[in-house]
């Protein structure tokens, strides 16, 4: 975890919805809650509000957008600044991310989504917004290889990498555990916390994020394939 623990309201009128994203922002070590529908979301909201809200826009009670609205005004009024909000939704139009935005969410995510992707976000918008104060930037290295917990940046030789969240989950993995091999479904586990999938996710990811990392991809030094079982990081800083 990257920051101090956050008190977070999940408000999800999918009862499984609602318990996967909580169990992800919970191994995050922050404190959840859940609310079943808008009314009350709203209610609890304006008794304590939270440091974020993970909101679905089509909520029975009150919609998603009428409630990030009201939650900032009862901000304003009480001289407080606005609770981070990020808006989940099954809707991918444009204008609905947009009228969503300027409602006041902080961030979106549009459903089918990956939970621990939904966690990284749920941090950026905590440090962005400055909600919860970092502990201090984690830092793992590997000669000119640099992953910077804190602010979710990757440089190689100086230059900044550009990773998507599960390739910076994989490679912060593996530099935390260096010359350890790791299965495939191990890998699937612990990165993307599917208990059960198609392990193929994993070789190709291992694929792209060589093509970032590696000098020569089709000869890795740092991602090393150990045949028959899966994957170690070898350091070579």
């Amino acid at each position: 975890m990257t920051g101090r623990t956050a008190r977070i309201l999940v408000v999800d009128d999918d009862p499984m919805v609602a318990e996967v994203v909580a169990r992800f922002l919970e191994r995050d070590g922050h404190v959840v809650e859940c609310a079943g529908d808008g009314a009350e979301a709203l209610e609890r909201a304006l008794a304590d509000p939270p440091d974020l809200l993970v909101l679905d826009l089509a909520l029975s009670g009150a919609d998603g957008l009428r409630l990030c609205g009201r939650l900032r005004e009862h901000d304003r009024e009480h001289g407080r600044g606005p609770t981070p909000v990020i808006m989940l939704t099954t809707l991918g139009a444009e204008i609905d991310r947009v009228v969503g935005l300027e409602t006041g969410a902080d961030d979106y995510v549009t459903k089918p989504f990956s939970p621990r992707e939904l966690a990284l976000r749920v941090q950026a918008v905590l440090r962005r917004t400055g909600a919860v104060a970092p502990l201090g930037a984690g830092v793992l290295a590997d000669g000119d290889l640099v992953l910077d917990v804190g602010t979710h940046e990757v440089r190689l030789a100086g230059r900044e990498v550009d990773l998507t969240a599960r390739e910076f989950d994989l490679l912060a993995h593996l530099l935390r555990n260096p010359r350890q091999v790791f299965s495939r479904s191990a890998l699937l586990n612990q990165v993307w916390g599917w208990s059960f999938g198609d392990s193929s996710t994993v070789t190709v990811h291992v694929r792209r994020l060589r093509e970032k990392v590696e000098t020569d991809p089709a000869e890795p030094r740092r991602i090393i394939t150990v045949w028959g079982v899966g994957y170690r990081y070898e350091p070579v800083g």
